[in-house]
């Protein structure tokens, strides 16, 4: 077995021609890598800030929320204030007033209360001569009735509300219904 020959080193003037442009290339793409890892390094940082600010943004939700539930009343609490004191006058003034006095007084009252209502959405159901709807009304009792249309609302036996459309209690009532023949 004979050993391989050592090989001199190589002299420049050896050396191929491609490796300076291999060296410029190597370089090139450390610049890039660099470059590269600046920008991603930049989207971090942007990604971080970015759910730091939907935290921030969820949490100020939160709290608003938390104070619209803590203060949903408050509008129409400061209407019902007037009927309030509307009544405490009332009290007050009882013993010393007539009867047409007091009466006029609770007239009163109940209109500021049934704009106090108004106000914040509040709608009377009084569906007296109307068409029986059970999405509306509560029946009950059934009468029977010569001069109006059977399942007609004869009389409300109490009145129903709604609230921004959306039923509070149903307007109870009595019903017509067909004579028996008979």
């Amino acid at each position: 077995m004979s050993l391989p020959e050592e090989q001199p080193p190589a002299s420049a003037e050896s050396v191929p021609a491609d490796v300076p442009s291999l060296q410029t290339a190597l370089a090139a793409a450390e610049t890039r890598a660099k470059e590269a890892e600046a920008r991603a390094d930049a989207n971090r940082d942007q990604q971080i800030r970015a759910l730091a600010e939907l935290d921030n943004v969820r949490k100020r939700a939160a709290r608003d929320i938390e104070q619209a539930h803590k203060f949903a009343l408050e509008k129409f609490v400061g209407e019902l204030l007037g009927v309030k004191d509307s009544l405490e006058l009332g009290l007050a003034s009882a013993g010393s007033g007539d009867a047409k006095s007091l009466l006029s007084g609770t007239e009163a009252t109940l209109k500021l209360l049934s704009k106090a209502f108004e106000k914040v959405g509040l709608v009377e159901v009084t569906p007296q001569g109307e068409p029986f709807n059970p999405e509306l009304h509560e029946a009950m009792a059934g009468q029977e009735s010569k001069d109006v249309a059977p399942n007609t609302v004869l009389q409300v036996v109490q009145k129903g509300y709604q609230l921004n459309g959306r039923l509070l209690r149903p307007a109870r009532v009595i019903v017509s219904r067909e004579p028996a023949n008979g």
